[in-house]
C-alpha cells in the first residue's frame, strides 16, 4: 500500500473505531463496513496489510489489462461456520455489476469456490453471455463442483500453477432420503454415482447378470434408501449430464460431439471420488478442457488477488462467537463472500448475536444468525 494511502486509510480507520460510521469521499465508500469480528480480532498493523477495495480494485484493474477483458471476481469463501456458496441469489448482484461495466465485450469471471447449487451455473453463464460475446473464467484455486460447470460454459478456463477443478456428479438431499444417526433432523445425502456404482458392482464384480438377481439387487437397495429418493438421484444424473452438454453448446467454438461425451464422462463418471483434486494439466491432457496456462506475472496477480480476500475475510480462521463476545451481548456481523469489479462491490453478510448465559447451565454460548445476504458497499 502507498504511503499516502496508508495514512488515509489509517486516519480513517482511527474515525471508525471512535465514531464507528463510514468514511467516504466523493460519492465512493472508501472503507468497507468492518464486521465486528475483524474490529475485534484485526489491530490496526493487520489493518493495514489488509488490501481496501480501491487499492485491490487496481489488481483488478491490471488483471483486465492483460487479458483484454473487464475482470468480474465471485469470491465464495469457506470459512469454517460462516463459509458461502454458488447460489442464485447472486444473479441480481452479478446483473448491476454487468450492467455497470456497460456493455463489456469480453468478460473474465474470477472465480472461487468449493460449489453449490447445480443449477445457478447455467443461468449464470446465460446472464453474462447476455452482456459480452467472449467468456472466460480464471482459476486461482479451486473452482470444484457447480464451479466447474460455470467453467463449462467458459470460451477458456485460465488456470494457475494451484488451479483445480472437480467432478460434477451431485450429492442430492430431499425429504425421502435416510436419516443421520447422529442428527436424526438430517437426511444424509446420496450421491448419484455411490448409486449407479452399486449397481455396477452387483454386475461387473459379483457377475449378476439374471434380471431375477438384479431385481434383488435393487431391492435390497430399495429397503434402506426410499424409492422416490433413489427416483431423484437418477433425475440429478440426467440433469446434470444435460446441464453439461447445454453449457458446453454456449461456447462460441462448440466442440465435436465426441470430444463433448468424453468431457462429460469425465467429469461425471470417471473420476470415482467427489473430492477429487483436477489439475491444469489434467484437465488438459485427459478430461480435454480449454484451458489455459498463464504468464508468469498473470499467475502472480491471480494469486495475490485470492490471498487478499482470504485475508479480508479471514477465511483460514474458524469463526469462533465465543471469541468475540464482550459482556452479555455481543453483535456481529461477518463477511463470507464477495462479488467485485472495477465499478464496485458487494459482499455476502451474516448478521447476528452471540450470547452468554448462565441458566440453566454457567457458561452457555448461544448463537443466533439474524439475517444474511448480499449487500452492496460501493
Amino acid at each position: 500500500m502507498s504511503g499516502r494511502y496508508r495514512s488515509y486509510f489509517v486516519t480513517c480507520w482511527r474515525l471508525l473505531c471512535t465514531c464507528n460510521f463510514l468514511v467516504c469521499e466523493n460519492t465512493v465508500c472508501l472503507l468497507h463496513a468492518f464486521t465486528v469480528d475483524n474490529k475485534q480480532k484485526l489491530g490496526l498493523q493487520s489493518f493495514v496489510r489488509v488490501m481496501p477495495y480501491l487499492e485491490r480494485r487496481e489488481l483488478i484493474a491490471e488483471i483486465g489489462k492483460l487479458r483484454n477483458a473487464s475482470v468480474i471476481c465471485y469470491f465464495t469463501g469457506d470459512r469454517e461456520n460462516v463459509s458461502t456458496r454458488i447460489a442464485p441469489d447472486v444473479m441480481p448482484v452479478m446483473y448491476r455489476h454487468l450492467r455497470l461495466l456497460r456493455k463489456p465485450k469480453r468478460i473474465a469471471l474470477f472465480l472461487y469456490t468449493r460449489g453449490g447449487d447445480v443449477l445457478t451455473p447455467w443461468r449464470l453463464v446465460h446472464l453474462i453471455r447476455e452482456f459480452a460475446s467472449h467468456f472466460d473464467v480464471l482459476v486461482p484455486f479451486r473452482a470444484y463442483s457447480a464451479g466447474t460447470l460455470i467453467c463449462l460454459g467458459a470460451d477458456g478456463i485460465v488456470m494457475t500453477t494451484m488451479g483445480e477443478l472437480g467432478p460434477i456428479d451431485p450429492s442430492v438431499v430431499n425429504a425421502f432420503n435416510p436419516h443421520d444417526p447422529q442428527n436424526p433432523a438430517a437426511r444424509i445425502p446420496v450421491n448419484v454415482e455411490d448409486v449407479y456404482s452399486y449397481l455396477a458392482l452387483a454386475r461387473e464384480q459379483a457377475g449378476l447378470s439374471s434380471e431375477e438377481f438384479l431385481a434383488r439387487t435393487f431391492a435390497l437397495l430399495a429397503e434402506r434408501i426410499h424409492p422416490l429418493a433413489l427416483g431423484n438421484v437418477h433425475r440429478n444424473y440426467l440433469l446434470v449430464r444435460s446441464l453439461a452438454r447445454r453449457l458446453l453448446g454456449l461456447r462460441r467454438e462448440p466442440f465435436p460431439e465426441e470430444r463433448m461425451e468424453h468431457i462429460i464422462d469425465s467429469l461425471t463418471e470417471k473420476l470415482y471420488a467427489h473430492n477429487h483434486m483436477i489439475s491444469r494439466r489434467e484437465a488438459t491432457q485427459e478430461i480435454m478442457l480449454p484451458v489455459e496456462f498463464p504468464s508468469e506475472r498473470l499467475e502472480d496477480l491471480l494469486w495475490e488477488l485470492y490471498e487478499d480476500f482470504v485475508a479480508e475475510i479471514v477465511m483460514l480462521e474458524p469463526f469462533n462467537p465465543a471469541q468475540i463476545l464482550r459482556g452479555s451481548r455481543t453483535e456481529f456481523e461477518v463477511t463470507g463472500g464477495f462479488v467485485e469489479s472495477e465499478r464496485g462491490q458487494d459482499a455476502f453478510v451474516f448478521s447476528g448475536v452471540v450470547e452468554r448465559r448462565d441458566f440453566p447451565e454457567a457458561g452457555q454460548i448461544n448463537v443466533n444468525i439474524l439475517k444474511q445476504g448480499w449487500h452492496s458497499r460501493i
